[in-house]
C-alpha cells in the first residue's frame, strides 16, 4: 500500500455508513477523484474539518480498487467567510456545480483548480460584485476548456477595427458589417470589449483586478452567460439556496 500526498479541494461530501464520508475532490494532476474518509463524521475526528465542502488541503491517501482512502489531512484554506454569507455561498455552490460538470478523472486540472481557488478567494475576501466574479469565472473557464474567443480581429472578414459585436456562433468579435449577417451577434460597448480582452489575456493572479458597472456589467453578464451555456450545451441557472 503506497501512501501519496495530494493537494485538493472538496467539491462534494456525502455521508456513508454511521461515521464515514465519501468525497469528490479536484486535484491538480489527478483531476476529479473519489475519496473515502473513514470516521470523518465523528466529533473528535482529525478529518472533520478537512472533509468539508470547499476545504482546500494537503491529504495523505492511498488508492484502493475504485477510490482513494484518506489517512490524514492538513487544511490550507477553509474559505470560512463564504460559509457565513448566504449570497456568497449561493454563487460558490453554483460555480462548484460547474466544476463538477467540466472535470474528469485522470486529467491535468491545474489551471482549472487555480481558477476555482482564486475565484473562491475573491468571493470570500472581497466585496467585488458577485455577478461580475461569476462572469469572469465563466469566460476564463471557457478559455481553459478550449473555447477562447477571438478578440484581435473580426471572426469573419479579419477586420481589426470597429469590432462592436460579439458573435456567439463564431466565437468572438465581429465588425458592424459582418454582424448584420449573424443573428447570434450581440452589440457591446468599448468597456465590455476591454473586459473580454482582459479576461482572455490577464495573468491568473490579476484576473479579478478590474471593475464594471451599470450597462457594461449587464452586457458582460449577458455575453458570458449566453456564450457559456451555448458552448457547454447546458443551461446553467443561479438558484437560491432556500
Amino acid at each position: 500500500m503506497s501512501i501519496t500526498k495530494i493537494n485538493g479541494i472538496v467539491l462534494s461530501e456525502n455521508n456513508m455508513g454511521d461515521y464515514d464520508k465519501m468525497l469528490t475532490m479536484l486535484t491538480p494532476n489527478l483531476g476529479k477523484i473519489s475519496c473515502s474518509a473513514k470516521g470523518a463524521r465523528r466529533p473528535n475526528s482529525s478529518l472533520l474539518a478537512g472533509t468539508q465542502m470547499f476545504c482546500f488541503g494537503e491529504y495523505l491517501m492511498y488508492k484502493g480498487t475504485s477510490t482513494y482512502h484518506i489517512n490524514s489531512c492538513e487544511t490550507i484554506e477553509m474559505f470560512y467567510k463564504i460559509r457565513t454569507d448566504l449570497d456568497k455561498l449561493k454563487y460558490a455552490i453554483h460555480m462548484n456545480k460547474i466544476i463538477l460538470d467540466v472535470t474528469e478523472e485522470n486529467e491535468n486540472c491545474y489551471n482549472i483548480l487555480q481558477l476555482f481557488l482564486n475565484t473562491l478567494y475573491t468571493i470570500a475576501e472581497t466585496d467585488k460584485n458577485l455577478d461580475l466574479v461569476l462572469s469572469i469565472f465563466k469566460l476564463r473557464l471557457l478559455c481553459l476548456l478550449g473555447f477562447t474567443p477571438r478578440i484581435l480581429e473580426c471572426t469573419n472578414c479579419k477586420e481589426k477595427e470597429n469590432l462592436k459585436f460579439f458573435s456567439i456562433k463564431d466565437n468572438g468579435f465581429k465588425c458592424e458589417i459582418c454582424s448584420k449577417q449573424d443573428k447570434s451577434s450581440i452589440q457591446i460597448s468599448q468597456s465590455t470589449q476591454n473586459a473580454i480582452k482582459y479576461v482572455v489575456t490577464a495573468p491568473a493572479k490579476k484576473l479579478f483586478s478590474f471593475e464594471l458597472k451599470d450597462e457594461s456589467l449587464e452586457e458582460f453578464k449577458l455575453v458570458t452567460k449566453i456564450y457559456f451555456n451555448q458552448k457547454l450545451e447546458k443551461e446553467y441557472v443561479l438558484e437560491n439556496l432556500f
